[in-house]
C-alpha cells in the first residue's frame, strides 16, 4: 500500500513540484484534502528555505556547475561500507563531462579520490553515489567537494518518466515506475536516476534503475525498478529529482606488469580491490552487493588481442558472461549479478602481450607551474608559456591562433584551474588535463 505522500518530483530543490499519490483517506474525506493541502505548504517552505542553503558561491566560482550543500551527505552501508551521496547540478547554458573530487579525513589520513560522471545536459542534474570500502578511522569526516568539468556533447535525451499510478514507493522502501520515449530516435544506454529523502527531507540516498536499459524506441514504455541501500529502509519518506540520463560509467584502474591499467564498468553494485596477478591475464577484486533483485555489470576494457576471450567466477563459481566488442574496439564482458551476491570476482582471460600506452612526457616544470597557478602565485601568462611550450613540442596538438597570450576579452574559467591542481596532485590524468587546454585554445582563450 502506498504512502500518504510517496514519490515527489523535481528538476532542483528550489522548484519542488509533487506528484500526486493519495491514498483512500485524501480520496474518500474532504479533512483528508485539507490536511494533505496543509502538508504541501508547509512541506514547500521548508524546500524553499533549504534551497538557498546550496552554494551561491560555488556557482559563480564554478560556472554554474555546482553539489548543493543539502544534497552531499554520507552513511555507512548495510555492509559497513563509508558511502558518499550528492547531486551535480549544471546551471550552466551547455554541456558537461563532471570530475568531482571527494576529500575524506580519516584520521590522520587525508583520503583524496576523484570521480568522472557521464554527460550532464544544462539545466540537468545528476545524483552520484560512490563507496569508500577502506576507511579505518573511527573519526571519518567527509570534507566539502571540488568539481571541475570539461565540455560535454549535446546529446539529448527525449525519455521522461511517466508520474501516473505506476510511480510507486513501496512499504520496503524500494520504487517502480514507468519511462516513455517522446523522442523520433531510439535512445541506446540509459538509466534513471533519483534522489531518497527522509522524513525531515533530508537526503539519504541515491536511487538508480537497476535494469540494463540497452535501448528504448520512439514511443515504447518501459519498466524500471530502484532499491536504497537496506541500511536506510525504515527512513525513506520520498524520492526527488528524478534524472533520465546515459549509464553511469566508473572508471577505475589496477597495476598490470608494473604500469598503470585503465578500464570502466557500468553496474548497480561496488567492486574495488582490484589486483592482476604476476603475468596480468587474471583480475581479481570484490563486490558489495545489498540488493535483494537480480541486476547486471559490465565491464569494458581495451582491447590486447583478438585472442582475449574472458571467463567471470564469483566466489570460484563460473558465471554466464557475454563478450562483446564496442565500435571503438573495446572488449565489454556483461554478466548477471545475483541478489545480494558480495564476495570475490575473478576475471580471467587477458592476453599476456598487454603493452602499457605511451605516458605524454611533460616536463615537472610545467606541472609545477599547473600547482602554481592553480593556487594563484604565478600570472596566466605564466602558465600559458607552459602550454605553448607543450603544444610547440608536439605533447598538445590543436589549431594554432596568432599570439602567446590570454585574450582579454576572455577569461580562464575556474575549472580550468581545478583540472590543473588535480594534474599536478596525479588526481587526474594527462589526458584528462591536456583535453581542458584543447578547449582554452580552441575556444581562443589561450592564443598560441
Amino acid at each position: 500500500m502506498r504512502d500518504f505522500i510517496s514519490v515527489y518530483c523535481t528538476k532542483c530543490s528550489s522548484n519542488l513540484k509533487i506528484f500526486k499519490t493519495i491514498n483512500l483517506l485524501v480520496k474518500n474525506s474532504t479533512i483528508g484534502i485539507v490536511i494533505f493541502g496543509l502538508i504541501l505548504i508547509l512541506f514547500n517552505m521548508g524546500q524553499t528555505a533549504n534551497a538557498d542553503v546550496s552554494t551561491k558561491e560555488d556557482v559563480s566560482r564554478n560556472g554554474g556547475v555546482f553539489i548543493p550543500e543539502n544534497e552531499f551527505i554520507r552513511y555507512v552501508d548495510v555492509g559497513g561500507v563509508y558511502t558518499v551521496v550528492g547531486a551535480i547540478k549544471n546551471s550552466g547554458d551547455f554541456p558537461i563531462v563532471p570530475t568531482v573530487l571527494i576529500q575524506i579525513q580519516d584520521g590522520e589520513n587525508l583520503i583524496k579520490k576523484s570521480f568522472t560522471f557521464v554527460n550532464i545536459m544544462p539545466g540537468n542534474t545528476l545524483p552520484f553515489k560512490v563507496k569508500f570500502p577502506n576507511l579505518t578511522s573511527p573519526s571519518i569526516v567527509l570534507l566539502e567537494p571540488k568539481i571541475s568539468y570539461l565540455p560535454g556533447t549535446e546529446r539529448s535525451i527525449p525519455v521522461e518518466v511517466l508520474y501516473d499510478d505506476s510511480l510507486i514507493r513501496h512499504e520496503d522502501g524500494h520504487l517502480t515506475g514507468r519511462i516513455i520515449n517522446n523522442g523520433d530516435r531510439p535512445i541506446t544506454n540509459i538509466k534513471v536516476y533519483a534522489l531518497i529523502h527522509g522524513l525531515d527531507n533530508k537526503v539519504l540516498d541515491m536511487g538508480q534503475s537497476i535494469e540494463r536499459i540497452d535501448q528504448i524506441l520512439p514511443g515504447e514504455i518501459k519498466e524500471f525498478t530502484m532499491y536504497p541501500d537496506a541500511a536506510i529502509t525504515d527512513q525513506i519518506s520520498y524520492y526527488s529529482c528524478f534524472a533520465v540520463g546515459d549509464s553511469t560509467v566508473i572508471p577505475q584502474f589496477a597495476i598490470r606488469n608494473g604500469a598503470r591499467f585503465d578500464y570502466r564498468y557500468d553496474s548497480y553494485t561496488w567492486y574495488s580491490n582490484a589486483k592482476f596477478n604476476d603475468e596480468g591475464t587474471e583480475l581479481s577484486m570484490t563486490t558489495l552487493n545489498s540488493f535483494p533483485l537480480e541486476t547486471y555489470a559490465n565491464f569494458e576494457f581495451s582491447a590486447s588481442s583478438e585472442d582475449e576471450k574472458f571467463q567471470v567466477y564469483v566466489n570460484e563459481k563460473p558465471k554466464t558472461n557475454i563478450q562483446s566488442k564496442d565500435e571503438w574496439g573495446n572488449w565489454h564482458v556483461a554478466f548477471t549479478v545475483e541478489p545480494r551476491e558480495s564476495g570475490n570476482v575473478l576475471i580471467t582471460g587477458f592476453s599476456k602481450d598487454w603493452q602499457p600506452p605511451k605516458e605524454i612526457a611533460i616536463p615537472d616544470w610545467v606541472r609545477n607551474n599547473a600547482a602554481w597557478w592553480s593556487e594563484g602565485k604565478i600570472l596566466d601568462s605564466d602558465f600559458a608559456s607552459g602550454i605553448e611550450f607543450m603544444i610547440k613540442a608536439g605533447i598538445i596538438k590543436v589549431p594554432t591562433t596568432e599570439s602567446g597570450d590570454i585574450t582579454e576579452e576572455k577569461k580562464i574559467p575556474n575549472w580550468i584551474k581545478n583540472n590543473a591542481g588535480w594534474w599536478a596532485d596525479d588526481l587526474i590524468s594527462d589526458d584528462d588535463f591536456v583535453k581542458g587546454i584543447q578547449y582554452l585554445v580552441e575556444n581562443k582563450i589561450i592564443r598560441v
